[in-house]
């Protein structure tokens, strides 16, 4: 069992990234940029000859890219015509094989095989990654997928998506499981009162749904499909399903809710917390996605900068990612000009043979600044494009975090260390991917390899066991300053009796950390497990991760 993470299983409208994004489990969101081609090179025609395998010796990808066994025809459904040609499945596997060796980041690692000996182009992309594991026994690359582009190009353009506005920690997948509601998105069906009451306040345990024992049934593999699809993926919306619920405080309730689309709300709430030694801020952000999170953060933190807050609680213990332009806005607001200036936000590391150039767009490998304006990212915003961002000026920050962390989340942690700003980590470790990719079509199946790696302003970007506070029970991971503290589902989030928010005040006035309980050890289940009937999330997992990863894309 890898490290414990929470999986979202909210669905939101964060459309799936087009540009890179960062390699992890348990999630997705981005942009509606197409992914840029994996070789500056156009394709060439098709050969009359078939190509033939020397090992170790790779002709250009573009050689073979377009050429396809089952060409389709006409428009895809944002309108673009399919590049395909008439081609052999060899040519496809042709293809994987020089792509990958073109922009994998580890293709020193990669076993060079002969496509002749593969009948499919899937099991062929199977063996085109790394086998190396990490010092704690995580797989080097523990992402390494595709999907249909059809469905690639329909999750990334749908209106909206289904649910019914809660996301759900998994205390417990397999029987008896403990499924709890870890947090909802204002004006949904999970947060708008029936009959006077919140249907999911934070801490509901999901006892039944449509009359089945959620806790010991759902036995078959069949019922646990169904199950997931209920809390995690509804198909549609307008569908009513009936739940049976425990309050946190024993209370037993059973209420009916409809499906919506649902928009994410990426800055859930804020505070000012006066105390005796200065303003706290307190911004609750749950994604960098490209749907006003530009703006909801940038107004967060003016309002912190008008309150005269001496010190920031920015709680990231939901969010997946998103834009990575955002994360440096962000770092820059909280460090402010004098750390930032001429600093880089992030490096981008790609393999040895990529030089100063990022091998899939063919661009030079420019590092990511510290944004200090506004970029534009929001239609529709109150914030001119331009505008000076503003600054806190800060010596340190307190970030709550969980195994859900991630991403451009970690770039935010990542990036503020590489100027000295203290990162005073209060949770449980952070997801660990400091990797990224573009995903890339290729006759009707669109590919994930890991391309890059994103290290800070000192060269450091060695996280894949995760950031860890430090008095973390855990052996490996980047230990940092802070508190090792469970999410506590008992109490609203903001509130000053939550226990991450709590603990961060104390740490701030005693500098020391809470004692270290068994629940805060192991909080959530995790994305990969053994056990067939086991409440196991993979495709959700996958989906949270495809809305909510890094999305290198650029307001246009």
């Amino acid at each position: 069992m890898s490290k414990s993470r929470l999986i979202s299983i909210a669905k939101t409208t964060a459309l799936i990234a087009a540009g890179a994004i960062l390699a992890a489990c348990g999630g997705g969101g981005g942009g509606s940029t197409p992914a840029p081609p994996t070789s500056v090179s156009p394709p060439t025609p098709p050969t009359s000859q078939a190509p033939t395998w020397t090992q170790g010796v790779f002709e250009p990808a573009s050689t073979f890219k377009d050429q396809c066994a089952a060409p389709r025809s006409g428009v895809d459904i944002e309108g673009n015509p399919f590049p395909d040609q008439q081609g052999t499945l060899l040519e496809e596997l042709f293809w994987l094989r020089s792509w990958t060796n073109e922009t994998y980041l580890w293709n020193d690692e990669v076993t060079d095989q002969n496509p002749a000996g593969f009948s499919d182009r899937l099991s062929y992309f199977a063996v085109l990654k790394t086998n190396a594991v990490e010092a704690s026994g995580e797989d080097r690359d523990d992402f390494h997928f595709s999907q249909s582009t059809e469905a690639f190009l329909a999750a990334r353009n749908s209106v909206g998506n289904p649910g019914f506005g809660a996301s759900f920690a998994v205390l417990q997948g397999s029987r008896p499981r403990d499924i709890r509601v870890a947090y909802t998105e204002p004006n949904s069906p999970a947060s708008t009162p029936v009959s006077g009451i919140i249907p999911f306040p934070r801490g509901t345990r999901i006892l039944e749904i449509d009359g089945m024992d959620v806790v010991n049934g759902f036995t078959t593999q069949a019922e646990i499909d169904q199950l997931n699809a209920v809390l995690f993926s509804p198909a549609s919306v307008g569908l009513s399903h009936q739940f049976r619920v425990q309050d946190t405080d024993g209370t037993i309730r059973t209420f009916s809710l409809t499906t919506e689309d649902i928009s994410r709300k990426p800055v859930l709430t804020t505070s000012v917390i006066n105390t005796a030694t200065g303003n706290v801020g307190y911004i609750m952000f749950n994604t960098f996605s490209p749907f006003s999170s530009e703006e909801e953060i940038i107004l967060a933190m003016q309002d912190m900068q008008a309150a005269g807050v001496s010190d920031l609680v920015l709680d990231l213990r939901y969010n997946g990612g998103g834009l990575l332009a955002v994360a440096s806005q962000v770092a820059y607001m909280i460090a402010g000009p004098s750390r930032t200036s001429g600093a880089a936000f992030e490096q981008l590391v790609f393999n040895d043979d990529a030089g100063n150039f990022n091998p899939v767009t063919g661009e030079r490998n420019d590092p990511i600044p510290f944004y200090n304006e506004v970029l534009g990212f929001d239609s529709g915003s109150s914030l001119s494009t331009g505008a000076s961002l503003p600054a806190l000026n800060l010596n340190r920050v307190f970030i709550l975090s969980t195994g859900r962390t991630c991403s451009a989340s970690e770039a935010v942690i990542n990036g503020l260390r590489g100027v000295d700003v203290e990162v005073v980590l209060i949770g449980n470790t952070t997801c660990g991917k400091p990797y990224g990719f573009y995903p890339q079509d290729n006759c009707g199946e669109t590919y994930y390899t890991i391309q890059f790696q994103g290290t800070n302003d000192k060269g450091f970007g060695a996280y894949a066991d995760g950031f860890i506070p430090n008095n973390s029970t855990a052996n490996f991971g980047v230990r940092i300053s802070g508190c090792q503290v469970g999410d506590d589902l008992n109490n609203p989030l903001g509130s000053t009796a939550e226990g991450l928010l709590a603990a961060a005040l104390s740490y701030r006035t005693t500098n020391s950390c809470p004692a270290v309980s068994s629940k805060t050890v192991a909080t959530f289940v995790g994305n990969k497990t053994t056990d067939a009937l086991e409440i196991s999330p993979e495709a959700e997992a996958r989906d949270y991760f495809l809305r909510n990863n890094r999305d290198m894309s650029m307001p246009r």
